[in-house]
């Protein structure tokens, strides 16, 4: 290593990642499922703020709300529980389009298909059905060719929604808390994620384990990402986002934190995961 290369949080040399070229023109998308069984590990936060940053970088984004919580509607300024259609409505029934129930950002190039509390019965009803596993991939099939890149933020659980998300995605983001509680649940999601690859998706792969909340002040969160780094080795993404008060503030004036706080260490954070992702070719 060269007394130029900065060494990251993960503990290797940090390459510099160049920013994305220009592309000319739009589609097929890549579909990335933003999964983690276990909540309150930034999936939601790290899913408005990483399809920012690819918009940011001139790619057609399409956030995906996969979660019955709705969440990453209300973070985008989307009341999504006056809305009469959601994600619920194209995957129980054929009669809605979904360019309809897709809604726009005040950021551009940065789409939402919004999720409320309705989705929670949408496990309960699917359970039933033919090919119960590959409904959100019919669901997407029709704008797959209009965006570059379609992030599903799942729930969290490993329920039928989450397998839903695995089977139409090309890929699997796993944002991890640097916690060590958080560790013991990625050997179980890995596991899922490997049986959907055997059985329903076999071109899914995992595209990083993005580490969260670290606090490089601490031991704590420093052995915890040199131990993820033991274990998952390059599957882990030099990125590292550092916790800071100024996501909950992004939430709150729902805005992605590269539009609320440009300059601020974490928006660069998202826009440094978004070029590492293009680098390693996850995203065009």
């Amino acid at each position: 290593m060269s007394s130029k290369e900065q060494v990251g949080p993960t503990g290797r040399p940090l390459p510099t990642f160049p920013k994305p070229v220009e592309l000319k023109s739009h589609g097929p998308a890549r579909v990335i499922a933003m999964c983690n069984q276990k909540g309150g590990v930034g999936k939601t936060t790290s899913t408005i703020n990483l399809g920012a940053a690819l918009a940011e970088y001139g790619r057609k984004v399409l956030l995906v709300d996969f979660d019955p919580q709705g969440a990453l509607s209300v973070g985008l300024g989307i009341r999504a529980h006056e809305l009469d259609t959601t994600v619920y409505n194209l995957l129980v029934s054929r009669e809605d389009d979904i360019h309809d129930v897709i809604q726009p950002t005040a950021t551009d190039n940065l789409d939402v298909l919004p999720a409320n509390i309705d989705l929670s019965a949408a496990e309960v009803q699917l359970v039933g059905e033919v090919a119960r596993e590959m409904v959100l991939a019919r669901v997407l099939r029709p704008v797959l060719d209009e965006y570059d890149v379609i992030l599903i933020d799942c729930q969290p659980s490993l329920g039928l929604l989450t397998v839903n998300a695995l089977t139409a995605a090309h890929g699997v983001v796993i944002p991890l808390e640097c916690e060590f509680f958080a560790m013991r649940g990625v050997a179980l999601l890995v596991e899922t994620i490997d049986k959907v690859t055997d059985r329903l998706n076999p071109r899914l792969e995992v595209d990083g384990i993005l580490a969260t909340m670290y606090d490089g002040r601490t031991l704590h969160s420093r052995d915890v990402i040199r131990s993820v780094v033991a274990h998952f080795d390059d599957k882990v993404l030099h990125t590292v986002i550092s916790r800071t008060v100024k996501f909950p503030d992004a939430s709150l004036a729902a805005e992605p934190i590269t539009t609320y706080a440009s300059t601020h260490g974490a928006a660069e954070s998202y826009r440094q995961l978004a070029r590492e992702l293009v680098a390693r070719g996850a995203v065009a």
